[in-house]
């Protein structure tokens, strides 16, 4: 299933630019495009969890630099039965946490610093169980190609927008009017991807971290503590296209009254809901 929802991201990438390029170059265009996209579709699948590693100044960690965070995480891939992923720490002291790569046998966990010093070791693994639970059920991979698709798209947006407004005047160029429209919806065709990445997988992450750890409470801690520090600053590299990557929104403290429609999470207070109701679950 993640196969062909994979799938169907990336065909839609390559539409969407095959259709831009129709519309800036005619025939000639489209191939281009094509030719663009096929490349784009390669580099995303391969190299993408690289570059939102990069964008984030990510720094993989070893036994002498993290020895504790690397243990957390070797025991939860045992737990998981999933080999186990490099572990990256941003230096940011805004606490959050995000997976990435293709598969599990090519995953990446980062976390913040400002996590690490904000929650207990307990509320930390309950964090990496979450991620954990990404990489198992392939989450990373739909992840990480949406970022980049989402970035494309936004890139776009930009080109014609700034067509529509210094664009030339004669019979050949691109109806400004349709650019400017186009520049303000395609945007909108972003966030409808990045939904793609749907919030149910939010739900089972933490389901799946609840039962690797055996104590749901503890990443309903964890998500509290991170939800009211997330409300007072915001991860300054933070990007819309890879916000749904993060454990949190890195966007909770901005006031986004009309991007809510397209969430990428669902409310700390569902999550926390749910994880209180695995705990009387698992109690009973």
């Amino acid at each position: 299933m993640e196969a062909v929802k994979t799938v169907i991201l990336l065909t839609l990438m390559t539409l969407l630019m095959v259709w831009v390029g129709g519309i800036f170059g005619g025939q000639s265009g489209m191939l281009i495009a094509l030719a663009i996209a096929g490349v784009m579709n390669f580099f995303s699948y391969f190299y993408s969890d690289k570059l939102v590693l990069r964008h984030y100044h990510a720094v993989e960690v070893d036994e002498r630099s993290a020895p504790g965070l690397l243990e957390i995480v070797r025991r939860l891939s045992e737990k998981a039965g999933i080999p186990m992923p490099k572990v990256y720490i941003i230096p940011e002291s805004v606490p959050n946490a995000f997976a990435t790569g293709r598969n599990p046998s090519h995953a990446a966990v980062a976390v913040t610093e400002g996590l690490l010093e904000l929650l207990d070791e307990e509320e930390v693994e309950a964090v990496l169980a979450h991620e954990l639970s990404h990489v198992r059920h392939y989450d990373i991979l739909i992840g990480t190609i949406a970022a980049t698709i989402a970035g494309a798209i936004a890139w776009i947006a930009n080109i014609m927008q700034f067509g529509a407004i210094f664009g030339g005047r004669d019979n050949n160029s691109p109806n400004p009017i349709l650019m400017l429209v186009m520049s303000i919806i395609l945007p909108l065709a972003a966030g409808i991807i990045q939904m793609a990445v749907s919030r149910s997988r939010e739900f089972e992450a933490d389901a799946g971290a609840a039962r690797l750890t055996g104590h749901p409470e503890w990443l309903a801690s964890a998500l509290m503590k991170l939800e009211n520090y997330n409300r007072r600053g915001m991860l300054p590299e933070a990007t819309p296209e890879t916000a749904h990557m993060f454990i949190v929104n890195p966007f909770t403290g901005k006031d986004f009254s009309f991007a809510n429609l397209f969430r990428t999470h669902p409310t700390t207070e569902q999550r926390i809901e749910r994880l209180e109701q695995l705990r009387r679950e698992m109690g009973a």
